[in-house]
This record gives C-alpha cells, structure tokens and sequence, in this order.
C-alpha cells in the first residue's frame, strides 16, 4: 500500500471509528473498496458516474451510479459520506462538499489537495499538474476527466478556511467540528511521463528539504483530508441567536436579540411611486 493509500486508510480509522456505520463513497472506485475493506467497514455504497461498471466489482459492497453534485438519497441517508481524490473531478466541487453534508447523518470526511504555497512552486515547476490529462489518457481518452468525461477536469485545491466557509454558508444554524489531516506522498504525475527524468531528479533533490520544511510547516504537504462533523440536533446545539419553536422550527430568538439591540428596528416597504407622481415624457 502506497502513501496516499496509506494516509486515507490512517485517517478513516482514526476519524470514524464505529466499523458498523453505514458510509456513501462519492466518485469511489477500487481503491475505495480496498481501503475501506482492509479498515473493517461492512455497510458501504459506492457511488460514481462511470456507465462501464455493473456493481459486482464492488462486492460484497453496493454500488450506485450517482452524481455526487445531485446525490437522489434523501437528507441524512448514510452515517458518513466520503470521497477521496474525487471532488476535483466535479464542475461544481463546493456543491459536492454541500451534497455530501445533506445525505450525511454524522459527518462527511473529504481526501483532497491543498491550496498552498508548496503546491502553486511545484505546479510552475511543472511536478503537479494543474489539469488532469493523464487520468483520461490512461482511460482510452474517453473516461476519467471532469464528470468521467473525456474533457481533462481542473485540478481544484482547497484550504482549511474555504472548507469552513462553505459549510457555514450552507448550514448557519451550527458552528461545527473540523478536523484538518495531512501526509505527504511522491507526486504522481511526474512518474506517468515520458521525458520526465530532469523532473523525477529534481524531486528526489529537493526531498530532504522539503521533508524538514513541512515538519515545521505540516499544512504545506501535498496530502490533505477534512473532516466535517455535523451537530446533533437539539437545542444547545445551536447558535445563541436561534431557537426552536414549538413545531422543532430554527427561529430568531427574539430574546436574544432584545438583550443584544438597542430597540427593534421598523422596516416598512417602500411604496410603490403614484402614476400622477411620475414625470410626463411628451
């Protein structure tokens, strides 16, 4: 099992510890069911839109063709969500991240790049790729790129911050857990290409100088997981500005606002203008 392999498998044990959950993989494919087999979960779906599988290759786990920006589940279908090194392969990836919050009950875990200093050099050096060609070239030039089309997808990365503020954009009602994770593996693209020797050399040289620098900056490694953990619902879960109502609605707490305000504010709508009001164009 390689570094990469090896990092989501440490991080979904460490972060989901229940084996007996029910768990959705968004965009999975074999490495998924290796990993997740190998980590002891047994009630797992995998989802993706690729046409070419039937579902037994999946056994003994489930699988359905899903797209994970429009996932079919209702709300809170699955314990967990996950996806790894999938997200980026999606036109809208923060509507992925969104999706996956709404079908999760407990949490939704993510394997992705980071958006960092490290990452932006070795995309000018030309050792991480911006646009992923050999994922669809390495598929028959007709699989593998943005939506498991044969169009190479943009490589997006993301960052701690953004993370956050997509969830709390989506679900104000609750501040959040987050967990941040992160490893270090080789690039890969640099191994896929012919004439890449200077570029393998050169990784190799910077290696023992990266390898010090991350462990004084840990967030600038090329592996990155989060973790979302979604509030139990009840009252203390929420923040001091709501409540529930008596029908379990999510209201302003008018209480809160008092102690908080000075005097409620009257906002009135604007009248609408009087014809006889408006000027005569003649």
């Amino acid at each position: 099992m390689n570094a990469r392999h090896l990092f989501y498998q440490n991080v979904a044990t460490k972060l989901i510890k229940d084996k007996n959950v029910s768990l959705l993989v968004c965009g999975g494919g074999a490495l998924d069911q290796e990993v997740l087999q190998k980590s002891g979960f047994h009630d797992v779906t995998i989802s993706n839109l690729d046409t070419r599988v039937t579902g037994d290759e999946f056994a003994p786990f489930k699988w359905k063709y899903e797209n994970a920006e429009s996932l079919t589940f209702p709300d809170e279908s699955f314990d967990y969500v996950v996806i790894h090194a999938a997200m980026h392969h999606c036109f809208l990836p923060h509507k992925v991240l969104t999706e996956m919050y709404r079908v999760a009950r407990k949490g939704v875990l993510a394997f992705e790049s980071r958006d960092s200093v490290t990452m932006r050099l070795l995309e000018r050096l030309g050792v991480a790729c911006s646009y992923e060609h050999a994922a669809v070239y390495f598929n028959d030039c007709q699989y593998g790129g943005v939506n498991n089309t044969e169009i190479p997808n943009y490589v997006y990365r993301w960052t701690e911050r953004e993370v956050e503020k997509c969830i709390q954009s989506y679900a104000p009602h609750f501040k959040h857990k987050y967990v941040f994770e992160y490893g270090t593996a080789f690039p890969a693209s640099a191994e896929l290409e012919n004439k890449s020797a200077l570029k393998r050399y050169l990784l190799r040289l910077m290696s023992p100088f990266y390898r010090g620098f991350v462990k004084v900056f840990p967030n600038q490694q090329n592996l990155f997981a989060f973790y979302i953990e979604k509030p139990i619902k009840e009252p203390g879960s929420l923040f001091p500005w709501l409540m529930y109502d008596e029908n379990k609605k999510v209201t302003f707490n008018r209480q809160w606002g008092e102690k908080r305000y000075k005097q409620q504010a009257v906002f009135s709508p604007t009248p609408p203008t009087h014809p006889s009001s408006s000027p005569t164009i003649r």
